[in-house]
């Protein structure tokens, strides 16, 4: 803080006498006693406008341009952290690649020294067979040889009696031919090989004496034995052509193979040499690589070439067909299950207070704006021992796509209608989803505690929509209630098991379980996390699962109240920690035999699904720059969407598309679970995308960024406000109408001829008014001659802004002077009005 100044020394400044100034604040009732008094800073303000009005004027703006030199060096200060921080990113990430490119290097260096290292053990086996075999034959031979004159005689009668036979079809004779010292020796080498390798695991190398002997384990010795069993038994070995068609299939089977095999997969499939399918490729003008992933076109193309036919599958459902086709339903191994009961309906008609009361909690408290914004799942237990379990999905009609998942786990659904209102859109939207899903209806209509509730209209309405309730004589139940006092609620849950015990609902309590998951979320604490629907089987902590691209391990299991329990059974909600990404709504839970097996087929489909994101990239082609040119481009709004959970991000997302038209439209680069970060606001950068963060925030990373890159940052907890927001930007990007006024009419009466001037048409306004900056069109005998602007527009010999009808003026043109008398002016503006978006959602 500055020290004060004193009464001396300001007169000193300004050149007054400090008598003055000692006067002037005794009058303004300030406590002063002589020239040597301190003055505070408001005070020295005061005395400075007094007395040096200009001089006070000039400090202020020096601390002005001080305090904005400050400011400017703090923004460079800023400005140059984070490019600081940027190049130690940037070093980071090339530090990483090189590392990641090196350890791949080294492993590609390793796995060729281990075949090196199988080729050279394989090799000295062989090898030392060789050698054995070549004494051995040398010692036979010559025993052969002394033997060979003493039995020549006996062998010719053994020929003569054992003469060998040609076999035929059908003969049942079979004569044996003698052995030849070859075939001893080939048989004494394979016995004593096996004998010796199997009983010791070690094998000697006898052409380097002295060297330690080497050891081999079982799968190298059973590996050595097949390679020279195969090798002798020449008669078997497969033969392919070079064009490599396989000739031991028949020509009408299909092989079945997924969209993005890589080329060694796809030979392996076929049974086809890779080196044939690299080289077709090559022949098409493709260079591919034995590891390299190609996509349908190319599969199909190297079908035809090789003669073959190929059916494509969806790599995401292989794990649930292997499942199915595996496991064994026995139908006395089922046991009844509970019902899955979902309740629809139009915004505020009752569905979560219905649920509320049925399970004596208050859900809508914690819920913004009093809608419910996730879908919850929950377990009801009757009074007589029933258990039900509720999907309460939201009622407004931005989470269309959440009703229809719903829809699609549940068993039964329950429709809510209020009394005092009726059947609105989004009623029947939710039927037109139960339809669609082949499930039974129950028709709940609430709030009959209301003055103005009309059941029979309610029920009126229903019927001229070809939906017959039983109290009119139809099929479907209808149970009057109130959500609010309870009034008839047990009724409903009494329907509610009667359908359940007609649908008999069966499933397997034990073995491998499966599930859905209705909603999903990244919790900070715990990771991943899942409310999944068990459909079948038994959910186990510590069981190994693949949902979606994702594998996991159930590391806790908590029911509806929050409580942690230790497995869930058929149509019981439970929620799932263990999950190594957040899964997407809907995604089918599958519990695999161990942690390897759900890994391998995570893996499998993450890389598929990042081929094919890669293939639906759009690329700009230079026909699709002529057709947009021609046809007028699409304006776009690209949004990048981060929410708590994957329910909202889906019905975000759903809403912001519907509000696409064809002149604008909505693209969303990309959609996430969890806060906003550093890489959400480069990849929004590069794509001059609108982050909309839905319940959830950005990190300070991620903010100095966005003030860095001018990214802005949406943050909503309520729908409606979002997609308010983009409806209104969407609206701004339309091209305006503009439309003509007409301002009014003038005659040509009179011309004047001016020099360095031109022609001067004296007029009369004979309609409206004439403007000097409205737009002109001369027209003579009823045909446009000229549009443009006026040169002048005088009133006697003043300029004059416009002219009211009935006066005379004195108008020039710009640009154009062939006026003649009787021609007339008509003056015009073009205005632009605001177009108004055109949207279903709206």
């Amino acid at each position: 803080m500055s020290k004060p100044k004193r009464i001396y020394q300001i007169a000193k400044q300004i050149n007054i006498s400090h008598q003055e100034i000692v006067s002037f604040l005794k009058e303004k009732g300030l406590d002063v006693t002589n020239h040597m008094s301190p003055v505070e800073e408001d005070v020295y303000e005061l005395i400075m406008k007094n007395f040096a009005t200009d001089l006070f004027q000039i400090e202020q703006d020096q601390k002005e341009l001080d305090r904005k030199a400050l400011e400017d060096q703090r923004r460079l200060e800023e400005e140059e952290r984070i490019r600081k921080a940027e190049e130690v990113r940037e070093a980071r990430d090339l530090e990483e690649r090189q590392r990641r490119e090196a350890e791949d290097q080294r492993k590609q260096e390793i796995e060729e020294a281990k075949r090196r290292v199988e080729r050279i053990k394989v090799d000295a086996i062989e090898l030392a067979i060789r050698e054995k075999d070549e004494a051995e034959a040398k010692q036979l031979a010559e025993a052969d040889a002394e033997k060979e004159k003493a039995e020549k005689e006996k062998e010719k009668e053994v020929k003569k009696a054992s003469k060998p036979t040609i076999l035929r079809p059908g003969e049942d004779a079979v004569v044996e031919l003698p052995e030849t010292p070859a075939d001893k020796i080939i048989a004494k080498k394979i016995e004593r090989k096996i004998k010796h390798v199997v009983k010791t695991g070690v094998e000697i190398d006898k052409s380097k004496k002295g060297k330690k002997r080497r050891t081999f384990d079982q799968k190298e010795v059973d590996a050595s034995i097949k390679k020279v069993m195969t090798s002798m038994d020449t008669g078997k070995k497969r033969k392919r052509r070079r064009e490599g068609k396989r000739d031991d299939f028949p020509e009408d089977y299909v092989y079945r193979v997924s969209e993005f095999v890589s080329v060694h997969d796809f030979a392996e499939l076929i049974e086809i040499d890779v080196a044939d399918i690299i080289g077709k490729c090559m022949d098409m003008g493709m260079m591919v690589t034995i590891n390299q992933r190609i996509d349908q076109d190319t599969i199909e193309l190297l079908a035809e070439e090789f003669e073959i036919k190929v059916e494509f599958v969806d790599d995401t459902a292989t794990i649930q067909e292997e499942v199915e086709a595996h496991e064994e339903v026995d139908e006395s191994e089922l046991a009844p299950r509970p019902p899955v009961v979902t309740i629809m309906g139009h915004v505020d008609h009752g569905k979560t207070s219905l649920l509320d009361y049925v399970r004596k909690t208050d859900v809508i408290a914690g819920e913004a704006g009093g809608i419910t914004q996730h879908i919850g799942a929950y377990s009801v237990q009757l009074k007589d021992g029933n258990v039900i379990t509720f999907l309460d999905t939201p009622g407004h009609e931005a989470f269309t796509a959440m009703r229809a998942r719903g829809a699609q786990v549940t068993d039964i659904v329950i429709i809510i209608v209020a009394a005092d209102d009726a059947v609105m859109p989004q009623t029947i939207e939710a039927i037109d989803h139960a339809k669609a899903a082949g499930v039974p209806i129950i028709f709940a209509i609430n709030k009959i505690d209301k003055p103005g509730a009309d059941p029979e209209k309610v029920r009126r309405e229903l019927s001229e929509r070809n939906l017959l309730v039983e109290s009119w004589g139809g099929k479907i139940p209808d149970v009057e209630i109130s959500a609010k006092l309870g009034t008839n609620v047990e009724e409903l849950l009494d329907t509610i098991v009667l359908e359940a015990e007609i649908l008999d609902l069966k499933a397997k309590p034990s073995g491998m379980a499966r599930g859905i998951v209705v909603e999903s979320r990244l919790d900070r604490g715990i990771g991943a996390v899942a409310t999944v629907l068990v459909n079948r089987g038994k959910l186990k902590i510590g069981d190994a699962f693949v949902c979606g691209d994702f594998s996991g391990r159930v590391r806790a299991l908590k029911n509806d109240h929050g409580d942690r329990i230790k497995f869930a059974g058929p149509s019981t909600p439970v929620e799932v920690h263990g999950f190594s990404d957040v899964p997407r709504a809907g995604d089918l839970l599958v519990v695999m035999k161990n942690d390897k097996e759900a890994r391998e087929v995570s893996v499998q489909r993450s890389q598929i699904r990042r081929e094919q994101e890669f293939k639906r990239m759009r690329h700009m082609t230079l026909d699709e720059i002529s057709r947009q040119i021609s046809e007028g481009k699409v304006k776009e709004v690209p949004l990048l969407i981060k929410g708590d959970v994957d329910g909202s991000i889906e019905a975000l997302a759903d809403s912001f598309m519907k509000l696409s038209t064809s002149e604008v439209a909505v693209r969303i680069i990309h959609r996430g679970i969890g806060m906003i970060k550093e890489t959400d606001v480069l990849l929004a950068a590069a794509s001059n995308a609108v982050i909309v963060g839905f319940n959830v925030t950005a990190d300070s990373n991620a903010r100095l960024i966005a003030k860095a890159e001018d990214v802005e940052i949406r943050h909503y907890d309520v729908i409606y406000a979002a997609v308010d927001d983009i409806y209104k930007a969407l609206e701004g990007l339309l091209e305006p109408d503009i439309e003509e006024k007409e301002l009014g009419v003038a005659e040509v009466g009179e011309l004047f001829k001016i020099p360095k001037i031109g022609t001067i048409a004296g007029c009369t306004v004979i309609s409206g008014v004439a403007r000097r900056d409205a737009k002109i069109r001369l027209v003579r005998d009823g045909v446009v001659i000229f549009k443009g602007e006026l040169n002048a527009l005088k009133r006697f010999k003043d300029e004059a802004k416009e002219v009211m009808e009935g006066n005379e003026c004195g108008i020039s043109l710009k640009d154009y002077s062939k006026i003649n008398v009787g021609d007339t002016i008509e003056f015009y503006s073009m205005e632009i009005i605001k177009r108004k978006l055109e949207s279903s959602s709206k």
